[in-house]
């Protein structure tokens, strides 16, 4: 990263509300978000998982075609993309005037609809509906983003646990300064399913799995929240998670002045909360943890974690925001933004 970047546009849905600032207010409130219960047959009774879902209240889907017959990863995806983008951006991009990428990074992907076309498959084979199978596809949801914007650049699709946000930042970044795009959208979102919820809860039933989604739209410019630094990951090829996160600080290196805010990736799950714990344990300024309001949306919830601390940056409470990201299996990743 050798020239200026600045996030310039945010985008958010969470359990909390669709938008930005129904998720600022979540993140103030610090109150708990009630769960619901999703529940499946299971032998001769039911099987019941608290999650957090989205509220249908609210949605701020677009009206496009290809949405009319997507999963809720998508309508997620294109609501937060399109706040993040802005309609004056929306504009010049439809009309061939901005070239926008779009970088899309993602854990589970379509689980909504491959459970019901594999389902479907399962029962009889001559009955399973083609209309599904395209929804089941990783990529699904970043085509569907560029086809809405109208855009012709670059498009992407990450797959890696919660930091892997931070890998599809660095991407852009990469295309920006190549000159491949004017500006890009990073998107990351997750929806709701029993078979990505009860297996999250295999590692520890304090988890509460959330689904949702968040954007950020960088570019060269000045603006609010300012690129200071984004190192390069720490992978758990050679590192424990703990020497990872310890890592990850150190190359970070923030200026611990009671100032400065720290945004981690802590849920509330002890054991594997411990090696961010650990690294952290003398930071002296503000932090939030958004996971401990908005559940544990794993592929998105390094996203939340950028947009609050952008969002924190551009409030002018702060003048600089550090976010660490612990994944849960791949990597440690973090980024330095400022004013």
């Amino acid at each position: 990263m050798s020239g200026k970047l600045a996030i310039t546009g945010t985008g958010a849905v969470t359990p909390a509300g669709w938008g930005v600032a129904a998720m600022m207010e979540a993140l103030a409130s610090g109150e708990t978000i009630t769960p619901s219960l999703l529940e499946r047959p299971c032998g001769d009774g039911i099987l019941s998982t608290p999650v957090l879902r989205v509220p249908a209240l609210g949605a701020t889907t677009p009206k496009f075609g290809r949405l009319r017959r997507t999963s809720p990863i998508s309508k997620f995806s294109a609501a937060a993309a399109m706040e993040a983008l802005g309609e004056m951006r929306f504009a010049e991009s439809t009309a061939g005037r901005l070239r926008v990428g779009v970088i899309f990074t993602l854990t589970n992907g379509c689980v909504n609809y491959s459970n019901r076309f594999f389902g479907e498959v399962l029962a009889d084979p001559a009955l399973a509906s083609p209309i599904l199978f395209p929804e089941t596809v990783f990529n699904a949801p970043s085509s569907h983003l560029s086809a809405l914007i109208g855009s012709t650049a670059p498009n992407d699709s990450l797959i890696g646990d919660a930091s892997g946000f931070f890998t599809g930042i660095d991407l852009a970044a990469e295309w920006i300064e190549r000159g491949d795009v004017n500006g890009c959208l990073v998107v990351a979102a997750e929806e709701t399913d029993w078979l990505s919820a009860e297996a999250l809860c295999l590692y520890s039933k304090a988890y509460l799995p959330a689904e949702g989604a968040g954007a950020i739209y960088l570019e060269a410019a000045d603006g609010p929240a300012m690129l200071h630094h984004l190192p390069d990951p720490v992978s758990y090829q050679f590192h424990g998670r703990l020497t990872a996160a310890r890592k990850m600080r150190e190359t970070l290196a923030a200026n611990d002045d009671g100032a400065t805010l720290l945004v981690d990736s802590q849920s509330g799950v002890r054991r594997f909360d411990q090696p961010e714990v650990s690294a952290w344990r003398d930071w002296r300024g503000p932090r939030w943890s958004p996971k401990r309001v908005l559940g544990e949306s794993m592929g998105a919830a390094g996203a939340l974690q950028v947009i609050a601390a952008a969002e924190a940056l551009k409030s002018g409470d702060y003048r600089q925001v550090v976010v660490s990201s612990v994944g849960a299996n791949q990597q440690a990743a973090g980024i330095l933004l400022g004013a």
